[in-house]
């Protein structure tokens, strides 16, 4: 019988196919090439840096740079290495991430199935807050923090960084929530479920791609924030990716790049691995949530 090729049939090696696979290759290897150069180099001796080249492997590889990141490097007077700053990163991420997910979750939920008069331009209004530049709440957050008596703490820090979030994770919430059928809600308000009960028992068990996406989101920016990591926090609050540019900067009679790079691998290490766990996660709720709102 004639008719067209089963669905599982790969499609056919042409030209054009292997120019394509060709060009991704060429540009994978070059956003790599920086990674490969920062783990050869973190691996090697002093002595090998300066004899060998780049992209040379380590002839014998040595975590002594890890080590010396980690727990005896000087980020200028100090020389504890990248830990207390990496267990302050670790200490503020978690509430942060925590609540502003939860915050933007009710958010969303409101705006999109509990629609009230003047629920459309409070959205707006809260929109206007992920294009806000960071550096224009710098100032009014200083004085609001200093009058909570939160300046210079980890608890600030947690504070700004759920504030700086929810615009963004009530706009993911709300554009997601906006695809669920309004029916679901009709018909458990109907069997005398609360706002409480709908929300915990129909809506979040379908908003699995979204609560991941945002997870991942809110975990990175945080977790690589700079800024007012280095503005709002104090002597014994400082993240890691303060910790990590005071330790590069951090004069010394030899320059050690291997410690260098090793510390910033350190700092770059939760955020690798959660894309590579769950960065197939990411894709697919970015996806879902694309076609809704």
């Amino acid at each position: 019988m004639s008719g067209g090729g089963s669905s599982g049939e790969r499609p056919p090696v042409t030209l054009a196919r292997v120019a394509l696979w060709c060009g991704l290759g060429v540009a994978a290897l070059f956003f790599l090439a920086p990674l490969v150069v920062m783990l050869l180099t973190s691996l090697k001796s002093p002595d090998e840096l300066r004899s060998g080249t780049l992209l040379s492997l380590p002839a014998a590889p040595t975590l002594a740079a890890w080590a010396k990141a980690w727990g005896t490097a000087c980020t200028g007077a100090d020389c504890s290495g990248l830990r207390p700053y990496f267990l302050n990163s670790v200490a503020m991420v978690v509430p942060a991430v925590a609540l502003s997910t939860a915050i933007g979750a009710v958010n969303g939920y409101v705006l999109s199935k509990w629609r009230f008069p003047g629920s459309e331009t409070l959205f707006a209004l809260m929109l206007f807050g992920v294009f806000m530049p960071m550096q224009v709440v710098l100032l009014p957050m200083s004085q609001v923090l200093g009058w909570l008596g939160l300046a210079s703490s980890l608890g600030g820090l947690v504070a700004v960084h759920v504030i700086a979030g929810i615009p963004s994770t009530t706009l993911f919430f709300r554009n997601y929530f906006v695809g669920l059928p309004d029916e679901l809600i009709k018909a458990a308000t109907l069997d005398g479920a609360s706002f409480w009960q709908i929300f915990r028992r129909v809506v979040l068990p379908l908003s699995a791609p979204i609560v991941v996406v945002t997870l991942i989101w809110q975990f990175t920016n945080i977790w690589n924030d700079f800024l007012y990591g280095v503005v709002f926090s104090g002597a014994d609050s400082k993240p890691v990716t303060v910790g990590l540019n005071n330790l590069a900067n951090t004069s010394s009679t030899v320059k050690e790049y291997n410690v260098d790079m090793a510390a910033a691998l350190i700092a770059a290490l939760p955020t690798l691995a959660v894309y590579l766990l769950a960065g197939r996660h990411f894709v697919r709720g970015l996806t879902a949530g694309a076609v809704k709102g």
